[in-house]
Parts: C-alpha cells; sequence; structure tokens
C-alpha cells in the first residue's frame, strides 16, 4: 500500500497547548533539562553494565536493552516538541509525522514486552535459583529479546501502516504533542471503527496480557521471598524487584489510561499529559530508580568514577 494517499495535506499542525500559550515556556525548559538527563542517565546504565564484569548477568543485560530503547523512545518525540515548543511554527511534515508514529509505537511496544521479560527474569532467579543460569543462558537471553524487538516492530509497521491509509478529508490539525495512533484515528473521517477495534484488541495483547504476566510473577516472587529467612536476602529481592516494579507502574499507569480507556472517558488534554509522561518522564527516571535502589549498580558506578579519575 501506498504510504501517503490523496486525501492527506504535506504537513500537520500540531496543536499541542497552543491555545495555553503560557504553558509552552515552562515546558520548553523541562525538556530541555530532561531530555539530556535522560540521554546521560540511560548512557551511564550502558556503559557500567558492559564495562563491569560483576554486572554480566542475564538482568543487566535486559537493563541495557531497556536503556537504549528510553533513549530511543525519548528522542523520537522530544526533538520535534522542542522545535514547536520553542517557535511559533508548530507543524511537521507527513513523511516526518510517518516516521515518528512508526518509531514512537514500536519502543512503546517493545517497552511493553521487555518489562514483562524482565519481570519473568526475576522469577526465575528468585523462584527457581537452581535453575537460572540453565534457563535464562546467554543464548536464551538474546532470543528472548530478539523476539521481543521484533514484535515491537511487528505491531507499530502493522497498526501505524493502516492508521496512514484512513483518508483525512484535508484534515491536519493534531489536538496533541506527537503523532498518536487514537489521534489520527480520531480526526479520520468515513468509516474507522474498524481500526478503533483493532487498535483495541492489539493493545490488549500489548499491554493489557504483559501486565497480566508481571503480576502474576510478582505474586510468586511475592511468596517466594516470604519465605527466604535470611533478612539480607529479602531486603535484597525486595530492592531489585521494587525498582522494576516502580518502572512498571509509571510506564504502564498512563499507557493503559490511553489506549484501553474509553474515549468517552478521556479529557482534551490527558493524551498529551500522558504521552508526555510515558515518552519523556519515565525515560528520564527509570536511570535513577535502578541506580538509587541498586547497591550493585552503585558499587558499578563507584569503581567506573574511580577507574576514571585513577587514569588521570
Amino acid at each position: 500500500m501506498a504510504l501517503i494517499n490523496g486525501s492527506h495535506s504535506e504537513e500537520f499542525i500540531l496543536l499541542g497547548f497552543s491555545d495555553r500559550p503560557w504553558m509552552e515556556l515552562p515546558l520548553f525548559v523541562i525538556l530541555l533539562i530532561t531530555y539530556p538527563m535522560a540521554m546521560m542517565g540511560n548512557i551511564v546504565i550502558i556503559l557500567v553494565s558492559k564495562l563491569d564484569p560483576h554486572l554480566h548477568s542475564p538482568m543487566y543485560f535486559f537493563l541495557t536493552n531497556l536503556s537504549f530503547l528510553d533513549m530511543c523512545y525519548t528522542t523520537s518525540i522530544v526533538p520535534q516538541m522542542l522545535f514547536n515548543l520553542g517557535s511559533s511554527k508548530k507543524t511537521i511534515s507527513y513523511l516526518g509525522c510517518a516516521v515518528q508514529l512508526y518509531f514512537f509505537h514500536m519502543m512503546g511496544g517493545t517497552e511493553c514486552l521487555l518489562l514483562a521479560l524482565m519481570s519473568l527474569d526475576r522469577y526465575v532467579a528468585i523462584c527457581k535459583p537452581l535453575h537460572y543460569t540453565l534457563i535464562m543462558n546467554q543464548r536464551i537471553c538474546v532470543l528472548l529479546v530478539s523476539i521481543v524487538w521484533l514484535s515491537g516492530m511487528t505491531y507499530a509497521v502493522s497498526e501505524a501502516t493502516v492508521t496512514l491509509q484512513l483518508p483525512l478529508c484535508g484534515l491536519n490539525k493534531l489536538d496533541h504533542l506527537v503523532c498518536e495512533i487514537p489521534v489520527l484515528i480520531k480526526i479520520a473521517c468515513g468509516e474507522k471503527s474498524a481500526n478503533e477495534l483493532t487498535l483495541f484488541v492489539v493493545c490488549i495483547f500489548m499491554l493489557a496480557l504483559p501486565l497480566c504476566l508481571i503480576l502474576a510473577s510478582y505474586t510468586c516472587i511475592g511468596h517466594a521471598v516470604l519465605k527466604i529467612k535470611s533478612s539480607e536476602g529479602r531486603k535484597k529481592a525486595f530492592g531489585t524487584c521494587s525498582s522494576h516494579l516502580i518502572v512498571v507502574l509509571l510506564f504502564y499507569g498512563p499507557a493503559i489510561s490511553t489506549y484501553l480507556q474509553p474515549s468517552s472517558s478521556i479529557t482534551r488534554d490527558q493524551p498529551k499529559f500522558m504521552a508526555l509522561f510515558y515518552g519523556v518522564v519515565t525515560p528520564t527516571l527509570n536511570p535513577f530508580i535502578y541506580t538509587l535502589r541498586n547497591k550493585d549498580v552503585k558499587g558499578a558506578l563507584g569503581n567506573l568514577r574511580r577507574r576514571i579519575f585513577s587514569s588521570k
């Protein structure tokens, strides 16, 4: 199918908060601060996971993938947001919107599945410790991560391509900060109930089912942790798992409220704030959540810092 059909204009107008211009400068400043923080924080996580031999384990392999994913996720939307907030021109080209649509949803879909995979890793580590190295060997980890990335890519390509085929009948104003599938479906003219139903069903598999897997994993983990006799062992297990649970809540909460909540109960600005939350706030906070609550990562950061200063 052709990417562009005749009913589409050459560019879209991202309205954002143009009806409340007083919000644009504070939001611009916040993004200007948080974006470099997100990039640097996730780069640091990747570096310490690769350079410290103590972190060469499945858990940190998955965490490295999450950090790389978050960098791509926030980069897919923040530069365009900064451009629009910092100028009077609020437009994005049709091709730019299509590219953003593909990458934003590919990263979002992949993160849903990767967080579920990370909870599965914690389940095996705590509930099946004697078989952990056998089950989560390097070959299996690479295979699982490849499946997760491929699934996210398949979701984005299929959903975004179908959405881009909807006739817009000359409409080009998006009441949003980014190009997102529900927003494009909303402004489409003609029959679109099939697209809405398809998106809802797909999101059940991409959001609801992984979340159920996460909750089931942590129910088993909680039961197993309570059986650990050593208080130090319980504290370490809870510390590792609580970091991941916080990340899950920060990501899944806004995503579910956007994609699985009935459209009639969604306020006008809710999708904008939710996109900011899971596209900007979560990638910025993730590195701090994992470093501040994880002794292994803090120790690796200390070793890296000492190596840098000793070489100088």
